[in-house]
């Protein structure tokens, strides 16, 4: 984490940032924003775009200031413009938050090269969109990357930063630095890849869920304890690798591999076969609102959002790392 007053020149930096789309990701992103003092300029067509994001302020407020971060006023620094053009005109940065159409952010691109200052650093928070594609219609992509996060921005501390082909390394690093003052975790990825790496993972694992409910071994909420009691647990400590280095004995990872590593590589050729038909999608319904989804959302998420702060300020602790 950068010292106190090097996150402050980084963000001074970007002092201006535009967000466009201001849906579930563009809110959370521009709270953080304004939290850190920011001016936000929000661009989305929603004809209510000022009371959404204003809901969602309120809604965000409780933890930023369990996280330590300012949380009221944030509306002092805030200003919605509709003009695309106009609301890019003056932005040190842009964090784009739309659809997942690649044709749409194509053109949106373009139009906002053709506005936006030369230095600004431009960022898409897509989750399926390389850099590389979303920029086929620019004719200079070097400040444009991918700056993905892990849902809710404001909160959950990954972004993955991925550049694409034409990507300047400046403009990388100059991400990393704005992402890093901001309290977040950012992690280069070394090449460009569907998915990056956290949904891979994320969706590698919500398939062998489902499988087990498709073949009756746990219901939902059964193999939801199962996570939150051992690997979840665990994985918020050390991830895969460093577990099983440990779980290797004296010798890491190399005992491990000579142990276990023929029947890993084994396991690994069998692909059990899931069918996520209307069939099993009402099971996991079902088995959801059997248990767990008897709860309003907005009281799962606040305990969710209390809990992992919980978390974030013991793991903080441990490593000696403020994320404020």
């Amino acid at each position: 984490m950068p010292a106190t007053a090097d996150r402050a020149a980084v963000l001074n930096r970007y002092r201006n940032v535009c967000v466009i789309g201001a849906g579930v990701i563009g809110s959370s992103w521009a709270a953080l924003f304004l939290a850190h003092g920011l001016n936000v300029v929000i661009n989305d067509p929603q004809p209510d775009i000022e009371t959404v994001v204003n809901a969602a302020l309120i809604k965000i407020a409780p933890t930023l200031l369990k996280l330590g971060l300012p949380h009221e006023g944030l509306e002092r620094n805030l200003r919605f413009e509709p003009d695309l053009a106009r609301a890019v005109a003056g932005a040190d940065l842009v964090q784009e938050n739309g659809p997942e159409k690649l044709e749409w952010k194509q053109q949106l691109w373009a139009r906002i090269e053709a506005a936006v200052p030369k230095h600004a650093l431009l960022l898409s928070s897509s989750s399926a969109r390389p850099a590389t594609e979303q920029a086929h219609e620019m004719k200079d992509a070097s400040r444009l990357l991918v700056g993905h996060p892990f849902n809710p921005p404001h909160l959950i501390p990954l972004v993955e930063v991925v550049p694409g082909e034409r990507t300047d390394p400046k403009a990388t690093a100059d991400a990393v630095a704005f992402y890093e003052a901001l309290g977040k975790v950012p992690r280069v990825l070394k090449k460009e890849i569907q998915g990056f790496v956290a949904n891979r993972l994320q969706r590698a694992i919500m398939r062998e869920a489902c499988y087990l409910v498709q073949e009756g071994v746990v219901t939902v909420d059964e193999l939801d304890d199962v996570v939150t009691s051992s690997i979840g647990l665990r994985w918020a400590v050390n991830g895969p690798f460093s577990s099983f280095h440990m779980g290797g004995g004296p010798k890491g990872l190399e005992s491990f591999f000579q142990h276990l590593g023929k029947n890993m590589a084994a396991s690994f050729k069998v692909i059990p076969q899931v069918d996520l038909d209307e069939a099993l999608q009402r099971r996991i319904i079902d088995q959801a609102a059997a248990s767990f989804g008897k709860t309003p959302i907005p009281q799962m998420e606040r305990a969710r959002d209390d809990t992992q702060v919980a978390l974030l300020h013991v793991l903080a602790a441990r490593n000696g790392r403020d994320r404020t």
